[in-house]
């Protein structure tokens, strides 16, 4: 967990919902892709995979832009206040210091309990904290009773997503990774921006489908998670710790969010209960179809 998840808002959804104050998806940005992105790179997108550039926010300074000082006179600049901006980040987070960008497949999650000790992630968490906007995300629920053709347990799919219909956003972490092999430091192929998801302990009812979960706050911490002054390590643990649970429900969707290539809205759409083979009702604990 996560390794997918739905994102159909549209960008201009995105810049309303989570009070964005730039809207950098139009810049060139790096791609670690070998074939062009389907859906592309900012278009809705039910089926959201590792290595895919997906909309980020995130509070930075915007490059090369200055503003007036009042201290230094009319002639002086310093540097403009940080800015909510939204951009396409590669999921996968790539370390500063990493040989290669192939690392990051395996680092598309963070966890919370860890994350502030964990070399590849701590300095992120400390200073470059993002919300990743999503509709909800895919779990796999492996039953206590069905098995597949193999001999394994049936592993069947869930969505979950806030049941009040309230803005969700995963906490996530970005960091920057610029490629030697590219002698242009202005060259948008120089640098690769690359994002994780932050996970934690799944609420009760959703560990009956999967122990973990994206670590979601609510829109009263969007602003203390995206500051990137804000550095206090206990603070930032005291946000790596919010749960609320309640928020979410859960339902089984279609096998075919199985295949990475599989996209549109019908893979969010409900299974039937009479389709169901040995899975557990996260809410009650029954087991349906077994």
């Amino acid at each position: 967990m996560c390794g997918r998840y739905a994102a159909s808002a549209d960008m201009q959804e995105i810049i309303e919902e989570l009070d964005v104050d730039l809207d950098r998806t139009g810049e060139p940005s790096r791609s670690i892709l070998k074939k062009p992105q389907d859906p592309p790179a900012g278009s809705p997108d039910w089926n959201m995979a590792p290595t895919k550039q997906a909309p980020v926010v995130l509070t930075r300074r915007p490059k090369g832009e200055d503003v007036a000082s009042a201290d230094e006179g009319a002639a002086g600049t310093a540097p403009a206040d940080p800015a909510r901006q939204l951009r396409l980040l590669t999921w996968g987070l790539v370390p500063s210091w990493a040989k290669d960008p192939g690392v990051g497949i395996r680092m598309i999650n963070a966890r919370a309990e860890t994350v502030l000790d964990k070399p590849a992630f701590a300095k992120a968490a400390a200073t470059r904290r993002c919300l990743v906007p999503a509709d909800g995300w895919y779990e796999w629920q492996r039953s206590p009773v069905a098995q597949d053709s193999k001999g394994k347990p049936r592993k069947q799919p869930f969505f979950i997503h806030r049941g009040d219909e309230a803005p969700l956003a995963f906490a996530g972490l970005y960091e920057f990774w610029r490629d030697p092999a590219v002698a242009d430091g202005d060259d948008p192929a120089a640098w690769l921006t690359t994002f994780a998801i932050v996970t934690t302990a799944a609420d009760p009812g959703m560990d009956r489908i999967h122990d973990r979960q994206p670590l979601i706050l609510d829109e009263d911490r969007w602003t203390d998670w995206l500051d990137p002054d804000l550095t206090d390590p206990g603070h930032v643990q005291e946000m790596l710790e919010f749960a609320r649970p309640g928020r979410f429900a859960a339902y089984p969707v279609s096998t075919a969010v199985n295949g990475s290539a599989s996209n549109g809205p019908g893979l969010v759409e409900p299974v039937p209960v009479e389709d169901l083979v040995g899975v557990v009702d996260p809410e009650t604990g029954e087991v349906i179809g077994g």
